[in-house]
């Protein structure tokens, strides 16, 4: 190669490392900007663009620039064919990589409009667990668009179209019974957005364990237990299996305590400290207040005390305060009322209680004193 043509290599090289290196100054500019903005204490939408977009468009900028200037680049046909091909195919990745980066924002957004954690958050829990679902699924439809344009820029994928659409009824067969669990996860995730089975944030009772739904894939749900362990189930669970949903129209749950007491323990001064329990307590939400005897054995009755509260959590919070509190309050004001044994002995009766009514307690030997 002569030398001026090592030198036209030479000064295109730098030019293209030059337009690459403005791309990427313009991109520190805007995301300075916006980190500056973020310090001020403007909107989310800014801080969340710092977040998942700078990677992306870090890569994007220059490339961008690169493809603007790429054609007034004259090297060798071969050589700018395939640097040109390279610009195109790590352009298509990278608007891929933005716009699953863009639904991550929109989550923020929505994440930040639809709270779960205050009161009635039906709609919240609706909405969120429909667009994550959603978001899963589009985010597994751009990688495959994605990689489908790419493969387009090929000149072989264009010569191999007949071939491959003649092959594609078994590859489909194949790939249909090979790929079933993934396929049907994949549509139960699907029916979940739409028919709202489950939700996040839900209480539910799955495989035997109580639990909260803490997140929903295109393939499997986590549940987070009442002892922080974390429960992971295939999302067609959901679907194909009963479950208990306890949060599926409302969150207000109905709380109980059972009491076991002696015949003896009058139920109106029980009741009226369960409703001083109640009203002094945060956790009640003021809709449920009963108590009531639920059951008479040949020993002790039951006393239910039935009472509500905003979420499973305060419930459970609430039975418990309610069970030690009326505990303290028997223990306390009414000790002989607790659960007891009678054992009636007539021989013995009548030795120490004759039938004339003298009454005279027994020796040690079991005689009566004179």
């Amino acid at each position: 190669m002569p030398a001026n043509d090592w030198s036209t290599v030479a000064i295109n090289a730098g030019s293209a490392v030059g337009v690459i290196v403005v791309g990427l100054v313009i991109h520190g500019f805007v995301f300075v900007a916006l980190k500056r903005m973020v310090a001020r204490g403007h909107s989310l939408l800014e801080d969340s663009i710092m977040r998942h977009c700078a990677a992306p468009l870090r890569l994007i900028f220059p490339l961008l620039a690169l493809d603007i200037v790429m054609p007034s680049f004259k090297i060798h046909p071969a050589v700018d064919d395939l640097v040109q091909h390279v610009i195109a195919l790590l352009l298509i990745g990278g608007v891929a990589w933005l716009i699953d980066r863009v639904m991550l924002l929109a989550e923020d957004m929505l994440v930040e409009r639809f709270r779960l954690d205050v009161p009635g958050n039906l709609r919240a829990r609706r909405v969120r667990t429909q667009f994550e679902v959603f978001r899963r699924v589009a985010s597994v439809a751009v990688f495959v668009i994605a990689l489908g344009i790419a493969l387009t820029t090929f000149q072989w994928a264009s010569t191999l179209g007949g071939t491959v659409l003649a092959s594609a009824g078994i590859v489909g067969l194949v790939g249909s019974l090979t790929a079933r669990p993934t396929i049907e996860n994949l549509i139960a995730g699907l029916q979940i957005a739409l028919t709202e089975p489950i939700r996040l944030a839900d209480v539910v009772i799955a495989n035997g364990e109580w639990g909260q739904i803490e997140e929903i894939t295109t393939t499997y749900v986590v549940l987070r237990t009442w002892d922080l362990r974390r429960l992971i189930l295939p999302i067609s669970y959901f679907i194909q299996t009963p479950f208990e949903n306890w949060t599926l129209n409302s969150t207000d749950l109905m709380a109980y305590v059972y009491v076991h007491l002696d015949y003896t323990m009058p139920i109106e001064p029980l009741r009226r400290e369960f409703t001083r329990i109640l009203t002094s307590s945060p956790l009640w939400d003021k809709k449920v207040n009963v108590l009531q005897v639920s059951e008479a054995s040949e020993r002790a009755i039951q006393v239910r005390a039935l009472m509500s509260a905003a979420d499973s959590g305060s419930a459970w919070d609430l039975r418990c305060e309610v069970r030690e509190k009326l505990l303290e309050f028997v223990q306390k004001n009414y000790p002989q009322c607790l659960p007891r044994n009678r054992n009636d002995l007539p021989e013995i009766q009548a030795r120490v209680v004759p039938a004339n009514g003298d009454a005279r307690s027994l020796t040690a030997t079991g005689k009566p004193h004179p």
